[in-house]
């Protein structure tokens, strides 16, 4: 025998004994209470004066952490009004990334109206809750990522009907605000999508139920002084109830910038827990459906490919006209608000290919409804999820027609970015989808054909 050939039969049998290199997925876990000890001020009502005065349910983090390869994300949703501001969100990422190996962290809020005031900039530093939140935050991801094991993936898709758009458009054009239905009416442009994925751990069970759904968790209203996730805390209750075992439930809200639950802002005394348990058990009851019926598997060939983009958007108003009009609208404390107004905004958005078959976007406010629908009918693979008020929050983001019809979130003061910038963020997300499905490239065909000849 040469020396050739020995060297091949020895390289040969390497192959063989060795243990195969290719990627899988892997998934790990962890929840955080991240409740204030104290009471802070409340996000959400300008009528709401009074801070927090105890806690109805803790307010947690909930962290899901993805591998596959050397790429890992991580996905922590908040039960806060808005994600964090850019500082802590850097502070966040270059933990994350130092200690657990994150290549890409998407920090998501469920916008509930019964947590602490959030803020990109404080003037009196950073409060002592949310330091003490990161921190927890920071060693939940960390555990996720040691906790990490071969995991399977699937999607499914239900019917939920708990809420109603909050802007009824007029006969004569004008624009109502619609803030309860108690009677239910339908109401048009709704998403009733319950987009649901289920990971499960290597032998079948589930480790995780994520819950993507459009709707304000506003139950409660201005007199409720308890911290609360509102509806989303029922919902998890529910899921994890029905699937049993350790199943970790998240809600991932949507686009619900125009989208108020039916009991919206009921009074105390009209007994909102009631309503909030109705709300969050009726879209409970429906996702753990969804999640039971998903059949989870494993892909012989996992893939997970993300993007980031930092996009500049522009401030809509006239800058010294909005500026004024705060001040007399808000009165002093519009002085502090006017500081911040800025002629353009820097957004970081980011989309997510897992598989080549599940699609995740983010948007870093409050868009309206259409956009959730859009993105799920223009994604070019089977599951598509939009992930509001995520990696910041920069206002609602109406479309170019609700903006132009007006009302609240459409043309108020809450509305900060130019008409069209969230169809562009929408745009970005699917364009970056099908570069990632290889069906973009960065040659024109002609050319490609003349190189590669």
């Amino acid at each position: 025998m040469t020396n050739s050939v020995r060297l091949l039969s020895f390289l040969f049998s390497l192959t063989l004994a060795s243990p195969s290199f290719a990627a899988t997925l892997r998934a790990g876990v962890a929840k955080v209470d991240i409740t204030p000890a104290g009471k802070e001020v409340l996000w959400g009502y300008e009528s709401r004066l009074a801070p927090a005065t105890a806690t109805l349910d803790p307010l947690y983090a909930r962290v899901l952490v993805l591998e596959v390869g050397a790429k890992r994300l991580a996905l922590v949703t908040l039960d806060l009004g808005r994600s964090f501001g850019p500082a802590s969100l850097v502070r966040l990422r270059e933990s994350a990334k130092r200690s657990s190996g994150i290549s890409l962290l998407l920090a998501a809020a469920s916008h509930t109206h019964s947590a602490p005031f959030v803020d990109d900039e404080y003037k009196n530093g950073t409060p002592a809750w949310e330091s003490a939140a990161l921190e927890k935050i920071q060693g939940a991801i960390q555990q996720a990522a040691k906790d990490l094991s071969d995991a399977r993936i699937g999607t499914g898709t239900g019917v939920a009907y708990i809420g109603h758009n909050r802007l009824r458009l007029n006969p004569d054009g004008s624009v109502s605000w619609f803030e309860r239905n108690l009677t239910r009416i339908p109401t048009s442009p709704v998403d009733p999508t319950v987009s649901v994925i289920r990971v499960d751990r290597s032998d079948g069970s589930p480790l995780a139920v994520l819950t993507n759904y459009a709707c304000h968790p506003v139950v409660f209203g201005a007199d409720h002084l308890r911290y609360s996730a509102d509806f989303p805390a029922t919902m998890n209750r529910v899921v994890e109830e029905k699937l049993g075992g350790h199943t970790l439930s998240f809600f991932l809200q949507g686009a619900p910038g125009d989208i108020n639950p039916y009991y919206a802002v009921t009074p105390l005394d009209q007994d909102a827990v009631k309503w909030r348990d109705w709300t969050g058990e009726r879209l409970g009851r429906e996702a753990a459906r969804v999640a039971s019926e998903i059949h989870t598997e494993s892909t012989g060939q996992p893939s997970m490919e993300f993007t980031e983009e930092a996009l500049t958007l522009r401030l809509r108003w006239d800058p010294d006209k909005f500026r004024v009009a705060l001040v007399k609208f808000l009165g002093p404390q519009g002085e502090s608000y006017a500081a911040l107004v800025k002629l353009q905004f820097e957004v970081s958005t980011a989309t997510v290919l897992i598989n080549k078959r599940i699609a995740l976007m983010t948007m870093p406010g409050e868009p309206f409804v259409d956009f959730q629908m859009n993105w799920r009918d223009r994604c070019p693979v089977p599951a598509a999820f939009l992930l509001g008020y995520t990696n910041g929050y920069y206002g609602y983001f109406p479309t170019i027609a609700a903006a132009s019809n007006g009302g609240y979130g459409a043309a108020s003061a809450a509305t900060w970015v130019e008409p069209g910038a969230g169809e562009h963020i929408v745009d970005r997300a699917v364009v970056s989808v099908y570069q990632m499905l290889g069906r973009l490239t960065d040659l024109p065909d002609d050319l490609k054909r003349d190189v590669y000849k």
